[in-house]
């Protein structure tokens, strides 16, 4: 049994290291879909911010994120025992996999979360004021709404929400919602971008300046999406869970092509084109419309509910432009109204969950990250600052912020 228990531990934690890499890859997958959506002269703060951010996250949580969130409030994760070593000692009916194994697909899904805030406020805000706010979301604002809800922690004292019904598997709005819920109060307080919208309200297009880049992103993310999903079975070692690990990655796949065929055919019929941004928004909106539940869906099911993101992510962009919520690259629509959709159909196939916990649990997660995200954003932008001027807008926040272009043998074209 001793055997059999190492061998078990030795497959569970290289499966969840696996996994963790591949949403790790999704940091580079963001970086390129954003680098592709905004204008040329915005690219280089664009690839600063997403390897910065990652590069954030993972210190915080190390230092008191993965406590928040799992170790009843300790201040660093080194007193909450994360080591090498947790096979030694462990009950066969214990996780299988290495504690520091853990933390790693934990930092990752964190990184994920701040990832998305970074499209949304692109091309107008400090590069300075964004990493500030990264510090604080990942070191605080993100762990504790994940032990309110993965963490099994109470809200506040007052309510669990798991007892209540609340089921988020792989994070829909743990971690999708949540970071647009950041966005979306950022953008809030940093305005659009310069001429994105007329003086009768209309709103004009502002194309991204790699459409082949941002396609090449979008791959990564579908791809980095089955270690996301995947992983978050938290084990292979055995007939059950590697059957549900396939389960998870087929239903995973039949949701982003669900969504992209869906936003490809909605876009024609409102346009008259085949929008290609909208086609991978719609691609990732299946995805994160599965995300909350993908092990319960049969294929067409899980097809059907990322056809169902991906309708609503085109409403979505368009809706929110009518309100002049400027998001260049769709973050806030693809990650919180869709994420927010993903809950919700959870206990259409799961029947441990229930819809007045899932809506429950979307209005803890949204409440406490907008406000708090506000407040913050708020003390940013009293104490230094959250926009750029408007000339370093016109000219590019590459110059001003980083000192350097990321085409400069092209010549481009200041709009």
């Amino acid at each position: 049994m001793e055997t059999t228990f190492e061998l078990a531990y030795a497959l569970d934690t290289f499966y969840f290291l696996i996994c963790g890499a591949l949403v790790m890859w999704m940091a580079a997958g963001f970086t390129m879909l954003e680098a592709g959506l905004v204008r040329a002269k915005n690219t280089t703060e664009i690839l600063t911010k997403n390897v910065a951010l990652y590069s954030i996250a993972c210190i915080m949580y190390m230092v008191c994120g993965y406590s928040i969130m799992y170790g009843g409030g300790e201040f660093t994760m080194f007193l909450s025992g994360i080591t090498g070593d947790g096979a030694t000692g462990v009950a066969e009916d214990a996780a299988t996999y290495a504690p520091s194994a853990d933390f790693f697909f934990q930092v990752v899904f964190v990184a994920t979360a701040m990832s998305i805030v970074s499209g949304a406020v692109a091309e107008r805000m400090k590069l300075w004021a964004f990493l500030a706010f990264a510090v604080v979301l990942t070191g605080f604002i993100y762990p504790m709404q994940g032990a309110w809800t993965w963490g099994g922690e109470a809200v506040f004292g007052m309510y669990t929400l798991g007892d209540l019904g609340f089921s988020d598997f792989a994070g829909s709005g743990i971690v999708h919602m949540a970071g647009a819920a950041a966005a979306i109060a950022g953008v809030l307080l940093l305005g659009a971008r310069k001429g994105k919208y007329t003086a009768d309200g209309k709103a004009n297009a502002i194309p991204g300046a790699n459409l082949p880049l941002a396609t090449l992103g979008t791959f990564i993310l579908w791809m980095g999406w089955f270690g996301f999903n995947g992983g978050s079975v938290l084990a292979t070692a055995s007939v059950e869970s590697a059957n549900a690990v396939a389960v998870v990655f087929m239903n995973t796949n039949a949701a982003a092509a669900g969504g992209l065929v869906a936003a490809l055919l909605l876009a024609h019929v409102l346009f008259k084109k085949a929008d290609l941004t909208m086609a991978l928004n719609g691609a990732l909106a299946g995805l994160v419309a599965i995300t909350a539940e993908p092990s319960t869906p049969t294929p067409l099911q899980a097809t059907l509910f990322g056809a169902l993101g991906g309708i609503l992510v085109v409403l979505s962009i368009i809706g929110l432009d009518k309100l002049k919520i400027d998001d260049p690259v769709g973050a806030i629509s693809v990650h919180g109204v869709v994420g927010l959709l993903g809950l919700i159909l959870v206990p259409f196939t799961n029947d441990g969950a229930s819809l007045s916990g899932q809506l429950l649990g979307a209005l803890t997660i949204f409440v406490w990250v907008f406000v708090t995200s506000l407040i913050v954003w708020s003390i940013i932008k009293a104490v230094i600052g959250i926009r750029v001027s408007e000339e370093e807008e016109f000219e590019g926040v590459d110059i001003s912020e980083c000192g350097l272009e990321a085409y400069p043998d092209f010549t481009t074209k200041r709009s």
